[in-house]
């Protein structure tokens, strides 16, 4: 499956029909009046800007990654940025972006010129095991990353939608967070998100997509559009399992699960790979949608995982009037969670530009910045915070 999941990232690099190898190409980005001669302290600051410079695919400062080769400065206000390129295609352009932006936020800086190559497998192998080391599975033993399943019973209570808000939401309180599409018949998080796309793979890691501050992975970018997956358990098992260990997800604070309905093997599969997940569950204010999350509240208990509290989301619509419009009832979200013995964290109510937001890869707080949506993720975002255990990064020592 590993195997199979690498060769279909190649055909898509393949597929978008650019250089690889040890190709040269220069381009010119810009060119502005000529001001006066450059001095040293003019590289200088060229060189110190580029190393602050966050990496777009990594997510790391580029002087710990190794790009730039070579920055100098020339007469006229010219700069000559050599960059290795760890991968060709829409990421190499956007990290040739990246530096060509950096490049001229530098004073006197009046024309970029860059200059690049793709890296060599050699070279790409050593990237990764700097900056990654030996692979382990994300949220595993020793990890630091808090997982949250985003769990429910049953399809339809929108449990994608509050995958992606509260994600965004977390994110936007500065935290580092990923989250992993599971819903392997159902997958929407890409496109609710705005993250689509081809991932790169770099030796022998895949690098989620980016979007609104979140790193993502899904089984969306794996198959052709519109094709239904077809799998039997092991397939899934090994599925999800890569996405756990070969994703590098450089330990984010926040890795939120996006669960398909029900509980069957991809709930059992990420109880065995990262036992110390936490559960939140979704459901909407009626009755019985709140009866069928009860249980996978039941299989959370079964394999030993802790319920950390219930989302009740559609839970009113507010009319022109300014009025709260129950349509699917009331107290749904309250009968589970003191059925289950946790809080009701959150409401969420319907709001038409959530809905049409997610059709165009806007979040709510895009879509409908300040509202009362917007409100009840940042409020959900900031106590799901607070539940956030306190994990040793070494717990095979102990004292006594």
């Amino acid at each position: 499956m590993g195997d199979a999941l690498i060769l279909r990232f190649a055909a898509l690099l393949s597929a978008w029909g650019l250089i690889s190898g040890h190709s040269r190409v220069t381009i010119v980005w810009s060119r502005l009046p000529a001001g006066p001669p450059m001095t040293d302290s003019k590289t200088e600051a060229l060189s110190s800007t580029l190393a602050s410079t966050i990496d777009p695919i990594l997510q790391r400062p580029l002087a710990e990654l190794g790009y730039i080769t070579s920055a100098r400065t020339k007469r006229l206000g010219a700069a000559v940025i050599d960059v290795l390129l760890p991968v060709p295609g829409p990421p190499g352009h956007a990290l040739i972006e990246t530096v060509t932006s950096a490049a001229r936020s530098v004073p006197g800086v009046r024309s970029v010129q860059i200059r690049h190559e793709l890296m060599t497998d050699e070279q790409r192998d050593d990237l990764m095991s700097r900056v990654r080391g030996e692979k382990r599975a994300v949220g595993g033993p020793g990890s630091s990353t808090y997982v949250i399943a985003v769990s429910s019973g049953k399809g339809g209570v929108g449990k994608s939608s509050v995958t992606t808000n509260l994600a965004v939401s977390l994110a936007g309180l500065g935290h580092t967070v990923g989250v992993i599409d599971a819903d392997v018949w159902g997958y929407s998080i890409p496109k609710m998100l705005g993250a689509e796309g081809a991932p790169a793979v770099i030796a022998d890691s895949i690098i989620p997509l980016r979007a609104h501050g979140v790193s993502v992975i899904s089984i969306d970018y794996f198959v052709p559009d519109g094709q239904a997956v077809v799998w039997r358990g092991p397939m899934l098992h090994k599925a999800l399992e890569q996405f756990l260990t070969d994703v590098f997800w450089d330990e984010p604070e926040f890795l939120l699960i996006d669960m398909p309905p029900g509980t069957g093997d991809i709930a059992i599969s990420i109880s065995q790979f990262v036992p110390r997940a936490r559960v939140l569950l979704v459901t909407t204010p009626q009755p019985t949608a709140s009866r069928v999350a009860s249980r996978a509240a039941r299989m959370a208990d079964r394999v030993d995982q802790k319920v950390i509290g219930v989302v009740e989301n559609m839970s009113w619509f507010v009319g022109d009037d300014g009025k709260h419009y129950e349509i699917f009832g009331s107290g749904g979200g309250a009968d589970l969670a003191e059925a289950t013995g946790v809080d009701l964290l959150a409401q969420i109510p319907i709001l038409e530009a959530m809905r049409s937001g997610a059709d165009r890869g806007d979040p709510v707080k895009v879509a409908a910045p300040g509202s009362e949506a917007v409100h009840a993720f940042d409020d959900l975002a900031r106590r799901l915070i607070a539940t956030r255990p306190r994990i040793r990064m070494h717990p095979e020592l102990r004292i006594g």
